[in-house]
């Protein structure tokens, strides 16, 4: 067996293993390890838990997404109920200051704007949409201020990423006014979202351009 079908086989094997995703309705396709997805789920969450669970395959280099949201009609939303849900959410929502979020939505796509002081506020937030009946897509536009101390973020990322098992040999940091750049190998997709997330913790990163190659 080829290397391209052995890849294949496992990805539909971790689709099919995991519970919240249907492999029933999604194609795909492995070259190089490039893996195709296609096809459609019945709720955005579903679309992304299929994406981690492709990226927790072993020999996945990277993941060309084309499933499609295709809603089912008693589960269908107006923009104007989605838009209510959002804010619903961002309100309970104990980690994000009090309306610095801000949201719009058209065909069931949720673009977020504002302004928030830390990098996994901005994450929360997206991830606070995704879960929400008639999201389809969501496009997190939220600006991370910066903090007035950014002299040390590549150190302090480069320590956590040290913490987390990484070998900061194979990892390079670099940061400026608070905009974050990683280069350098992992091993798989997993790593190097983590990283990235590590990144994203760090007290003054208003970015992370993840650059990380997976070998």
């Amino acid at each position: 067996m080829s290397n391209d079908a052995h890849l294949k086989d496992s990805v539909l094997a971790e689709l099919q293993w995991t519970p919240t995703v249907n492999a029933a309705h999604i194609g795909v396709a492995a070259h190089d390890g490039v893996i195709t997805l296609t096809g459609h789920v019945e709720t955005y969450a579903e679309k992304l838990a299929a994406e981690v669970a492709v990226r927790s395959v072993k020999g996945v280099r990277a993941i060309a997404e084309e499933i499609e949201v295709k809603l089912a009609f008693d589960v269908k939303r107006s923009d104007e109920e989605i838009a209510a849900a959002v804010l619903m959410r961002m309100a309970w929502d104990s980690t994000l200051p009090k309306n610095a979020v801000k949201a719009t939505v058209q065909n069931g796509w949720v673009t977020l704007t504002g302004d928030v002081d830390w990098g996994y506020q901005h994450e929360a937030a997206g991830h606070e949409v995704q879960k929400l009946w008639g999201v389809v897509g969501v496009s997190n536009n939220i600006k991370v201020n910066p903090r007035v101390d950014t002299q040390s973020i590549s150190s302090d990322i480069q320590h956590a990423l040290h913490r987390s098992w990484f070998d900061p040999q194979h990892i390079r940091v670099t940061a400026r006014d608070g905009k974050v750049k990683l280069t350098g190998t992992v091993h798989t997709l997993s790593e190097r979202l983590l990283a990235a997330n590590t990144a994203w913790s760090a007290p003054g990163a208003t970015d992370v351009e993840n650059h990380l190659q997976i070998a």
